[in-house]
């Protein structure tokens, strides 16, 4: 039996074939997707009940004086002297350069791998100064716990649990 060009082209293209198409399939392996949260809020299908708001304060134990959530209701007149309700949510947008860590002078808030800024209530000294740099004034001072708290997507009462946020 001789080997011939002929054979040893075949035999090379062949094994490149078929090694080629696997290592193409290893590659195309799925990777675990980096998860990054975001809410969209349908301000057109909102009523204003509150349901929302109020599932959010019972869930995460939020004080009658503080909130994570609210909805703002906005008369609007239209050309016939009627008011109509325009309703807008009111909770922390976790901005991308969050002006409330940067200003947080013991690291207490932070953004999460998730995209969530959050509050490390142990670190937090109460100080107030992410309150009075968040542009949307969605941060509040718990009265019982001295310390800042602001909407998380509950991310430990329901999303490390596989739930989404309570107010969706």
């Amino acid at each position: 039996m001789s080997f011939t060009r002929r054979k040893f082209v075949l035999g090379m293209g062949t094994v490149i074939f078929f090694t080629g198409s696997a290592s193409s399939l290893l590659a195309n392996t799925r990777q675990e997707k980096e998860v990054r949260y975001a809410m969209i809020h349908d301000e057109s299908r909102c009523n204003g009940c509150n349901i929302c708001a109020r599932a959010c304060r019972k869930t995460n134990h939020v004080p009658a004086q503080g909130s994570r959530l609210s909805i703002a209701h906005i008369p609007v007149t239209d050309n016939d002297n009627e008011t109509q309700y325009h309703f807008f949510r009111q909770s922390c947008q976790h901005c991308e350069d969050a002006p409330c860590i940067d200003v947080c002078p013991t690291g207490a808030s932070w953004r999460d791998e998730q995209g969530i800024v959050r509050v490390e209530k142990s670190q937090c000294i109460g100080c107030s100064y992410c309150i009075g740099a968040c542009p949307y004034q969605v941060r509040y001072l718990n009265p019982v716990t001295k310390v800042a708290d602001k909407c998380d997507f509950c991310a430990e009462s329901r999303l490390a649990k596989g739930f989404p946020p309570i107010c969706v």
